[in-house]
């Protein structure tokens, strides 16, 4: 049965913990930033499921994939993540007129 690896990163001041899990294994690192976390993270997976290609391998941040891809996406481009105002229900937006 398919079991994807698991890395879940935690920050440890301005170093990343490692934790990487597959089939009931764990292997753990440090790394400084989180680009160098995930090389790493990558790296621990292939020693522990070094005949799997393509390895499939969750990554959390303390636990949410939805968390750790935007810090990473973050610490990739450089920048700080932007916030995305909400619209309010009275200002629909309405649809352009065929008419017009």
């Amino acid at each position: 049965m398919f079991e994807p690896i698991q890395a879940n990163y935690t920050p440890d001041g301005d170093d990343w913990k490692i934790e990487v899990t597959c089939r009931g294994k764990t292997l753990k690192a440090t790394a400084p930033g989180l680009i160098a976390a995930r090389d790493r993270a990558d790296q621990l997976a292939a020693k522990m499921a070094p005949n799997e290609e393509p390895l499939t391998i969750v990554h959390m941040l303390e636990g949410d994939a939805v968390n750790f891809t935007a810090a990473y996406l973050t610490a990739r481009l450089g920048t700080e993540p932007r916030e995305i105002p909400v619209a309010d229900a009275a200002e629909k937006p309405t649809a352009p007129s065929a008419m017009a």
